[in-house]
């Protein structure tokens, strides 16, 4: 036997799976019997060394036993792969990716972060860097990732279309882009991504070495396999030489009469079994009957595709065997042995006739042309070129067929005749062959008969003649025989033994120059064996025999060596069970030949007799006494082993080399379809339970096949179900249903971001398939829904845990308000993360029960609510640092058709609808404070100028929403309201009400209240509430223009002052201001009472203009009276008028006085002209300005007419 201790260490695996093997032929050397390991208790020092010593033992005899069963194993595995008759590889499965590992996430971690830094030269603009920082912070970084690669079922095509998923959602948001489809952009992210995947890699590396590896998933050579299953069952090169060698695994004659060896075994066996009435225990007592049937179908379908493989090239049987020699035990029916005719036998051989020389050529002028020609008797002739006499060398090949297993070659040599009345070539000598596929092949000096009249005497041609051996003819050579029905003359004969089909054989004579056999016998039902030479007969020194009932044939050949090779060569063609063993080679018993030749494994000689006996107990085992359902659950296992532990992501399914192993090792030693798969289901089961990732749709094909079977379907044309097949399909069923469960309840974990895809879906199928009382009758959808129903509360419950346990939030009492808030916040950020991810990966898969999934996110925020709550009470009272997180939750659920308007948003609501509304009341008693102190304390003085005087600063980001106290302190212009009021010349107090109540009902628009009755009280209020604090600014401000006015100067020193400037600008304001604070939304319905209430607004601004504009035209139009009534006075016709004309016309005649009443009339325009220009610039717009100036234009023009 092979030493046990030169094995390779292999995994050990479970004692409860180790088969349970019927096993004679392979005996254990040194054998002791395995007993309980009895020990004494520890306080018995004494006898420990003894325990130790026997455990000690035990461990060697397990590991010997363990090694020999997986080296049988190993022997019959090798023969489905030296000789596939059932199976062939498969094409049509899916390829495989190649799996990610630890270091290989590590790295592309790596490659990400450094992208992210700037460290590479891939150029991406703000989203795209966006995109890739969201990748990397929620998906490379996620501890589920980790444990994805870990559980092997992670590739790179897995990370691809995770980042390809993300970014079609963030592509789909952004705007349109003119000339740039989203496509386009779509495609150049994939590529910037393949990008920073790869990293500094050479491609043309990878892409060798990928196509590489897909060529090894696809199809392997035997070879391949050879190495594959030395990897799996851990055994040695040396050894697997040995085996390769002994099992003669080249031969394919001696694996083809090892089958037909295997199926005669199984049917003696099946025979016995029905004899005997050793049957499995079935489920029902008649099924015995049909297992017996069952066994014969499966032996007759075995002989059946062995049959229909080729024995040659081309080569199709011409008749129908018999399949078996227990035709009745088979039922064949009337069909009966068809003979053999000679035409069936008919070969075919290719000779190839080599001419290299002629010597001895002496008679000859050198100067003489030469030539040869060459001919197989009853074909055509070939002729070689011309050569001169002096050197007459050819190495001319020419090539014939013939069907004459003994074809006569004639070469003849001749020279050319230059007589004229020569009518053909002188013929100078003649060789005849007689080749056989046996003869030498190399060339050879032959000596040439010629002519009487010749004197080169001494001719020879050196040639080769090479016959090859057609495939179907096995052996040939000179034999004696003397038969009863055959060859009844003891004489020498050419024989020839033919393959006819897979099943028939027959041994043939033949004559010279004949293509059929003289004689032929069918081999069919003899045996053959070494025989002792039979006196009386002359001829032949080393005798055998076949033997049939009825019939003996004797056969003797001249030498050992080659009765040897008759014997092995008749062995397989007879199929008999019996192993002919050599009576002179007891020093080599169980050896196959003593040569050198390809059909005796002469390494066997090298080896210790022991290890020799081993080998020979291995190779000539019984398959049939072999427990082959032990022995294949112990392969699969090792196989499914191997396969997990590759480098591809296969998700528990085996190779296509794999399955093709697999399938032929249970076609050929009858392995149960049942069996296997429930061997498979509970192998994968195992993987599953040590978090490995396994396609469910795999399981789902096993367990259909099982369950298929159990209740009578036949899958696989099998009735018979036996007890122990439905015990173990019932423990698989239950170990299947709660693992299925426990998957469900943890699917963010079992299938993280969706992957592998469609497995949580084909889990599902899974799920209701097991919990089918058969498989006829669904399982009622009421019960699937609400066993998925409970399963997902238990999940929310386990997503939750897990999301606080991630965030790590310190659930103390102790921490700070605003900590707290914080920290809620970062968690009711992750919640929603959280129900993104089950939205985009894993809702299709809950399609059918969508209330399902929404009880689950329910759940899911039932157990936030309570941390929520918690903290919101803690908070300190009127603080609105809590709006944000309402934002937060709510910008999320109002956009959730499921979850909008849902228990958790209803209760959100409730708890922020007081905290709205108080402060909004408190906003709009800081807003009425502010106006009533602001325009007390008011300057009138316009905001742009205050601006104008402040150092420029940065403009910082607005507030989206004012966190001011109840007590708002009054309006100080900051940095950034000069940039914000550029076009305004409005008051402070002004800007600040304005300012206030757009960010006031900016604020109540960004809650985005989903309530829409609440919603729209909101709004109405707040409209309402501007449109009263426009009001009192309106009113304001007209009473301060009025007290202005009136204080006002009426002669032509009075300036427009900037104060009235700027309160035209805040009445414009509030016109203009009203339309968006105090206007309703266009979609709600508008009542007739707040239109008026509305109108009443527009209005009061409108009168309050316009009586501004009149009271400031007045006062232009009171100067104006003023300076008619000085210019009366120097009308004509005067008395005024006489006196101050002649007092200018004195003092003319001394100095330059002007005319009368043009001092007058400079001043007032003057007065005119820069109030105009005041009123330009400082007002903003230009309508009213337009107004006051046609106003004024009027009414000055009806107070000079009149």
């Amino acid at each position: 036997m092979l030493d046990p201790s030169s094995s390779e260490s292999e995994e050990e695996l479970p004692p409860e799976e180790n088969p349970s093997i019927k096993v004679k032929p392979v005996k254990i050397s040194n054998p002791e019997k395995v007993t309980s390991d009895k020990r004494k208790p520890p306080d018995s020092p004494g006898l420990a060394p003894a325990d130790d010593d026997k455990s000690e033992q035990e461990r060697i005899q397990k590991e010997e036993a363990d090694r020999k069963i997986k080296l049988q194993i190993y022997v019959f595995v090798l023969r489905c792969i030296a000789y596939p008759f059932n199976a062939k590889q498969p094409t049509d499965m899916a390829r495989r990716q190649q799996k990610l590992n630890k270091q290989q996430l590590q790295a592309i971690k790596e490659r990400f972060h450094a992208f992210l830094r700037g460290e590479t030269q891939i150029v991406a603009d703000e989203a795209f860097c966006n995109a890739i920082r969201s990748y990397y912070e929620g998906f490379l970084k996620s501890e589920r990732v980790a444990r994805m690669v870990q559980g092997g079922g992670c590739s790179a095509n897995d990370f691809r279309e995770v980042f390809k998923k993300n970014i079609e959602r963030r592509v789909r948001s952004l705007p349109e882009i003119d000339g740039l489809s989203k496509e386009t952009v779509l495609s150049s992210w994939i590529t910037k991504y393949d990008a920073i995947y790869r990293g500094d890699e050479d491609m043309r590396r990878h892409s060798h070495r990928s196509h590489l590896s897909a060529v090894s998933e696809l199809i392997l050579s035997k070879e391949q396999l050879y190495e594959m299953f030395q990897q799996i069952l851990g055994i040695k090169k040396f050894e697997h030489q040995l085996l390769y060698n002994a099992c003669q695994l080249d031969n394919v004659d001696e694996q083809a009469a090892q089958i037909r060896r295997e199926l005669d075994g199984r049917l003696q066996l099946a025979e016995k079994i029905t004899r005997e009435r050793r049957y499995p225990k079935f489920v029902s007592g008649d099924m015995e009957a049909l297992y017996t049937e069952e066994l014969r179908a499966s032996v007759n379908l075995l002989m059946a595709n062995l049959e229909s493989q080729p024995v040659a090239k081309d080569f199709k049987p011409k008749i129908k065997p018999k399949l078996t020699p227990m035709n009745s035990f088979l039922d064949m029916g009337e069909e009966g042995d068809l003979p053999l005719s000679k035409s069936d036998v008919v070969l075919s051989f290719t000779l190839e006739i080599v001419i290299m020389e002629v010597q001895g050529l002496k008679s000859m002028a050198p100067n003489k042309i030469v030539y040869c020609t060459m001919e197989v008797e009853g074909g055509e002739k070939l002729q070689t070129d011309q050569a001169e006499a002096s050197r007459p060398q050819w190495g001319t090949q020419g090539d014939f067929t013939t069907t004459h297993p003994l074809p006569v070659v004639k070469v003849k040599l001749f020279t050319e005749s230059t007589g004229v009345l020569a009518l053909e070539d002188k013929e100078l000598g003649r060789v005849l062959l007689n080749p056989t596929t046996n003869g030498p092949k190399a060339a050879e000096l032959h000596k040439m008969v010629v002519p009487k009249s010749s004197q080169d005497s001494e001719l020879k041609i050196k040639l080769a003649v090479r016959m090859d051996k057609p495939p179907n003819m096995k052996h040939s050579g000179y034999l004696y025989a003397l038969g009863q029905r055959v060859w009844k003359r003891w004489k020498r004969r050419y024989f020839v033994l033919v393959q006819v089909s897979q099943y028939t054989f027959a041994m043939c004579s033949y004559r010279e120059k004949k293509s059929e056999p003289q004689e032929l016998m069918q081999l069919e039902g003899y045996t053959v064996d070494y025989s002792d030479p039979q006196p009386g007969l002359q001829g032949g020194r080393m005798f055998f025999s076949a033997v049939k009932e009825g019939d003996q044939v004797v056969f003797a050949s001249d030498d050992e060596q080659d009765r040897v090779l008759w014997v092995q060569a008749m062995y397989r063609a007879t199929g008999q069970s019996y192993k002919p063993v050599a009576p002179t080679q007891n020093q080599r018993q169980n050896c196959r030949g003593g040569g050198p030749q390809r059909d005796a494994p002469v390494s066997l000689l090298s080896l210790e007799r022991t290890q020799r006996q081993g080998v020979e107990e291995l190779i000539s085992a019984d398959p049939c006494r072999f427990d082959h359902a032990s022995l294949f659950r112990l392969l699969q296992r090792h196989t499914l082993t191997h396969r997990m532990n590759d480098s591809f992501s296969c998700l528990g399914w085996f190779s296509p080399g794999q399955v093709f192993v697999l399938d032929e090792y249970c076609a050929r030693y009858g392995v149960r379809g049942c069996h296997r798969h429930l061997c498979y289901l509970r192998d994968l089961l195992e993987f599953m339970e040590k978090d490995m990732m396994v396609d469910p749709t795999l399981l789902h094909y096993s367990y259909a096949f099982c369950a298929s079977h159990v209740n009578g379907n036949k899958p696989d044309g099998m009735g018979t179900v036996t007890q122990e097949e439905k015990e173990q399909f019932e423990e698989i069923r239950g170990r299947l249903r709660t693992l299925l469960e426990n998957q469900i309840v943890h699917f963010r974990y079992c299938f993280p971001f969706g992957r592998p895809e469609g497995a949580l879906k084909a889990t599902l199928s899974l799920l209701e398939r097991v919990l089918m009382k058969d498989i006829n009758t669904p399982f009622p959808q009421d019960e699937m829904r609400k066993l998925v129903q409970k399963c997902l509360e238990k999940a929310a419950f386990v997503n939750y845990s897990q999301l606080t346990d991630y965030a790590q939030i310190e659930a103390t009492s102790q921490a700070a308000p605003a900590k707290r808030l914080e920290e809620t916040m970062r968690l009711g950020e992750l919640c929603m993360d959280v129900l993104q991810q089950n939205d985009e990966h894993h809702s299709e898969a809950f399609a059918w029960w969508p209330e399902v999934m929404t009880e689950h996110a329910e759940i899911f925020l039932s157990l936030y609510t309570v941390d929520m709550d918690a903290t919101l009470h803690v908070q300190p009272p009127d603080s609105w640092d809590s709006f944000p997180l309402f934002q937060l939750l709510n910008n999320f659920l109002r956009t959730d058709h499921y979850l909008c308007n849902g228990t958790f948003h209803k209760h959100l609501q409730e708890h922020f609808i007081p905290m709205v509304v108080r402060y909004i009341d408190l906003m709009e008693s800081s807003i009425a404070q502010s106006i009533h102190r602001g325009f007390e304390q008011e300057t009138w003085q316009s905001v742009k100028t205050i601006t104008n005087n402040l150092p420029s600063v940065p403009l910082p980001k607005v507030p989206s929403l004012p966190l001011s106290l109840p007590q708002m302190p009054s309006f100080t212009p900051p940095s950034w309201m000069g940039p914000l009021c550029e076009n305004t010349n409005g008051s402070s107090t002004s800007e600040d009400l304005f300012w206030k109540l757009d960010a006031l009902q900016i604020f109540v628009m960004d809650l985005h209240w989903p309530e829409p009755e609440f919603a729209k009280h909101l709004e109405q209020r707040l409209k309402l509430m501007a449109s009263d604090m426009v009001e009192a600014c309106v009113k304001r401000t007209k009473a301060a223009f009025h007290s202005k006015m009136q204080k006002a100067s009426k002669s032509t020193d009075f300036r427009v002052s900037l104060s009235v400037c700027t309160m035209f600008n805040v009445l414009m304001d509030a016109k203009r201001q009203c339309s968006k604070l105090c206007v309703l939304d266009q979609g709600q319905e508008i009542d007739q009472q707040w239109q008026q209430y509305h109108s009443k607004i527009d209005v009061l601004i409108d009168e309050a203009i316009k009586e501004m504009i009149s009271t400031l035209v007045s006062k232009f139009v009171a100067v104006l009276d003023g300076i008619l009534s000085k210019l009366s006075r120097y009308d004509e016709g005067t008395l005024f008028s006489s006196i101050l004309s002649f007092t200018v016309k004195a003092a003319a005649k001394y100095v330059d006085v002007p005319t009368p009443g043009t001092d007058v009339a400079d001043t007032y325009i003057t007065f005119v002209r820069q109030n105009q220009d005041i009123l330009r610039d400082h007002v903003n717009e230009e309508v009213y300005t337009e107004k006051v100036f046609d106003q004024w234009y009027s009414t000055s023009m009806k107070a000079v007419c009149v």
